[in-house]
């Protein structure tokens, strides 16, 4: 599985030749500029977790671009469906759908969901993704919850892409506890460093996961890497 970072949570998988791109904020993204460009991103599916706006900034040019089937929350699929794209697949919190790539489960998350425009943007959620011999857990912006412990016992997840930002989401505290919980010891971080108000030491949340017996790895925008 290849990975290839855009800045703050929005990441593309290339997994069995489909590349799955999430959370899609990069234009607007300060950090990103030079970096990494949304109108040369490519996907084949796109993967919503909920509709701020640093999650779905570029969502609907990529998606129209590429022609990529959007999977998101039913509120959030709607709302795409009315800016003009129609392959969309919605869901809802605790559902799951097989797809060519492998089997999506959409997995509760503790935060809050609003499109750009005021929309309501449903439940806010994360994916756990099987792809039969690699399992991933993609958190979305959220607080540690004991739900995360049901998802340590009904998959046995690879990597965990966990937010470690802290004010607005998990700090680097939480979510080595919610590693723990997915009984996961391979987490890429993401969701810091944007805004001012989610600067980290890196360092320091490095040693917090080394410590527990985990391994972090925060990625530099642009950079792609094989797990």
């Amino acid at each position: 599985m290849k990975v290839t970072y855009f800045g703050h949570s929005c990441f593309s998988i290339l997994e069995k030749g489909t590349r799955m791109l999430f959370d899609p904020f990069i234009s607007p993204n300060e950090l990103a500029r030079g970096k990494a460009d949304a109108d040369l991103v490519e996907a084949d599916y796109i993967l919503i977790t909920h509709g701020h706006e640093d999650h779905v900034a570029d969502a609907v040019s990529i998606a129209k671009r590429t022609g990529a089937k959007v999977i998101a929350s039913f509120e959030i699929a709607e709302w795409l469906q009315a800016k003009g794209i129609e392959n969309v697949h919605p869901m809802n919190l605790g559902g799951a759908v097989d797809m060519p790539f492998g089997r999506v489960k959409y997995v509760t998350a503790i935060h809050s969901s609003v499109l750009p425009d005021g929309t309501y943007g449903g439940n806010p959620g994360g994916f756990v993704i099987n792809f039969g011999d690699l399992c991933i857990y993609y958190a979305g912006d959220t607080a540690l919850t004991l739900d995360m412990q049901l998802i340590g016992n009904e998959f046995d997840v690879d990597h965990a892409f966990l937010p470690i930002g802290d004010n607005f989401t998990m700090g680097a505290d939480d979510a080595v506890t919610a590693a723990k919980f997915v009984k996961c010891k391979s987490v890429i971080g993401m969701h810091y460093d944007t805004f001012p108000y989610i600067r980290i030491d890196k360092e320091e949340s490095k040693a917090k996961f080394k410590d527990s017996g985990a391994n972090l790895v925060l990625m530099e925008i642009g950079e792609t890497i094989e797990l």
